[in-house]
């Protein structure tokens, strides 16, 4: 398995074809495999590059504390350690979180910038309802089968669940595969409670494209509208039919809209 030393500690990570590189930064308590929609459809055009974050997977924790602007600096470790001086960055959920805090700490880095179904935090943010918050912080369960089928509603569509049972179990099995521990998820979850910001994306200067689905629960789409105003420039893409992790249930229009913004030139 491919580690790289980054930060002060060994995380795991992915190349994928060639070209202009990419970085792909998941949401939490999830690594590299949770790009699976996305990989094969953009390293045909890009050099896609996914990783497990700090405690996840193959990475170690380390004795840092976890912030988002701690993984912030991991993943610009990592793009520094494979001699990338600059990418194409995607963050969905609490990548998007860590997207923001690359963007603004290391502008130099980033080219074109996605922000997917996530928000800037802080007090201004927009809650999911109290019992979806508390259901998907609770670490209970954390990586047996129950939680994990408990989990998809707050994730997809009811109709996704319905109508795509064969997605579903696929995905249930990659979620087995991959535990989390619990000391990684809870020092995510206050990494997440902690980051607010909604006074400083103004300064990200990178062309910038926020996704959001349409029926998201966790991080509603207002949230994604805020970003979208506060950014300068930014574009803003709403996906009908689609939940939290919009770039799975609807991956191809997802993909479609990723690679169409990262093509255009400047």
């Amino acid at each position: 398995m491919p580690t790289i030393r980054a930060n002060g500690v060994w995380l795991y990570y992915e190349a994928h074809g060639a070209g202009a590189p990419l970085l792909l930064i998941a949401g939490l308590g999830v690594g590299s495999w949770i790009w699976y929609k996305q990989v094969p459809a953009f390293s045909r055009h890009f050099r896609t590059i996914v990783f497990d974050q700090r405690g996840i997977g193959a990475s170690e924790l380390g004795e840092t504390p976890v912030t988002i602007r701690t993984l912030a600096e991991d993943a610009a470790a990592l793009l520094r350690e494979l001699g990338i001086e600059r990418a194409h960055v995607l963050g969905a959920s609490m990548g998007g979180f860590i997207a923001q805090e690359l963007a603004l700490a290391h502008p130099e880095l980033i080219h074109r910038l996605v922000l997917a179904c996530t928000s800037f935090g802080g007090p201004q943010h927009v809650p999911a309802a109290p019992e979806i918050t508390r259901a998907f912080l609770s670490p209970e369960g954390l990586n047996t089968e129950e939680r994990a089928r408990a989990g998809l509603p707050i994730a997809f569509t009811a109709r996704f669940l319905a109508e795509r049972p064969d997605d579903v179990e696929d995905l249930i099995r990659r979620r087995l595969a991959h535990p989390v521990s619990e000391q990684t998820f809870l020092a995510q979850i206050q990494a997440v409670m902690a980051f607010d910001a909604a006074d400083r994306v103004s300064a990200i200067r990178a062309p910038t494209l926020i996704i959001t689905g349409d029926e998201d629960v966790l991080i509603p789409p207002e949230n994604s509208r805020n970003l979208a105003a506060r950014i300068p420039g930014a574009r803003l893409a709403i996906i009908e039919g689609a939940g939290h992790a919009v770039f799975i249930e609807q991956a191809e229009a997802f993909n479609r809209l990723v690679l169409d913004f990262l093509s255009e030139t400047a």
